[in-house]
């Protein structure tokens, strides 16, 4: 591939990088407090917002594509925001895809505590952000996971993205993306490049908080 190409490939994968991770941040910045309420608190309506986050963990991403876009368009009930074929809106797709990973994970995480840790932070006289940090510490491991899961969920998806952003080259090209029009076009050696660049970036982020998990374990 000529260094042109190369240039190109470099600009998709640092978008797929910027998209990817505003949309980590924002579904953790979400998620992880509404986790956190759901395990800790009892509250009407508590078990039907579990369920709906259970249910979001499998939910298919084409649909999520389908939903925000339908949201986003032109006519739509968003759509004088102009965020359709843009990558604020694949953010807007990624963190509806992440959130409900996030909040499903973090409240396992926070149920496997014993069931009185509540009575035992109360005892040593941890109260409000104190005892919020107390309880993030404790289940570390499962807040790793949800940062894991979440992020492979998103930096791997196509269907809610293409969708969404429209594959517009130099606007909203993503390496997914990419690799799936190459692949149509017959274009196998940029789409094998493009290949290599996502499998080399999910390896070195995965492998990175995977090391982080397990020193933490040890």
């Amino acid at each position: 591939m000529s260094p042109l190409v190369w240039v190109g490939v470099a600009e998709v994968a640092l978008r797929t990088l910027a998209v990817s991770a505003s949309a980590l941040l924002l579904a953790l910045a979400l998620g992880l407090p509404l986790g956190f309420l759901l395990g800790r608190h009892r509250f009407p309506g508590r078990g039907l917002l579990a369920a709906v986050a259970n249910a979001g963990m499998g939910l298919p991403p084409v649909v999520v594509g389908l939903v925000v876009y339908l949201v986003l368009r032109r006519g739509g009930p968003l759509g004088s925001l102009e965020l359709l074929l843009t990558p604020p809106g694949m953010v807007i797709a990624q963190v509806l895809i992440a959130l409900p990973l996030v909040v499903g994970i973090t409240l396992a995480a926070v149920g496997a505590l014993p069931p009185d840790w509540h009575l035992q932070a109360r005892a040593l006289g941890l109260r409000g952000p104190r005892a919020l940090w107390v309880l993030a510490r404790e289940i570390r491991l499962g807040l790793l996971a949800a940062v894991i899961v979440a992020l492979g969920g998103i930096i791997s998806e196509v269907g809610a993205v293409q969708m969404v952003g429209g594959n517009l080259e130099g606007q909203t090209r993503m390496l997914t993306t990419g690799i799936l029009m190459y692949t149509q076009m017959g274009r196998f050696e940029d789409a094998l490049a493009l290949a290599a660049v996502l499998m080399g970036m999910t390896f070195v982020l995965a492998g990175t908080l995977t090391a982080i998990q397990q020193a933490r374990r040890a």
